[in-house]
């Protein structure tokens, strides 16, 4: 089950990949992540890995199994029966940016847990792409 959301950023692309790719400071400017913890150091890379709490959720640790710098990275969280896959996109548009955040669940339990947690997604996405253009537009 796939869930997305976007927002058109005035902001240049590198700003705003900067921003959505700092994890730890996602609390700072969403009130969809309640902390993030890095399980390693240095900038974010394939095979980072990050412990997200979330509000109505439990705790899960991603990891980075893509990332091009400026453009995007993905990443996977596994759970009993579901691999939840979450994609953070960076493109230029116009004179700013057009940011995309995906979320695929897949596996047997993906399609039930999708629905489950369905309105709670796609409220969380939407806080995440909104928080990502207030702190990029706030710094430019």
């Amino acid at each position: 089950m796939r869930f997305e959301s976007s927002t058109q950023i005035d902001a240049p692309p590198a700003r705003v990949f900067e921003v959505f790719s700092d994890v730890e400071r996602w609390p700072e400017w969403t009130a969809s992540v309640t902390s993030v913890e890095r399980l390693d150091t240095g900038p974010l890379r394939v095979g980072s890995k990050a412990r997200i709490r979330q509000p109505k959720l439990p705790a899960a640790v991603w990891e980075v199994t893509e990332l091009v710098d400026g453009s995007h990275f993905i990443w996977v969280a596994k759970a009993p029966g579901v691999t939840t896959v979450g994609g953070h996109y960076v493109e230029a548009s116009g004179d700013g940016s057009r940011a995309i955040s995906r979320l695929d669940q897949n596996g047997p339990g993906g399609w039930l847990i999708g629905t489950l947690t369905k309105g709670l997604t796609n409220r969380y996405l939407g806080m995440e792409t909104a928080g990502l253009k207030a702190q990029a537009e706030s710094s430019t």
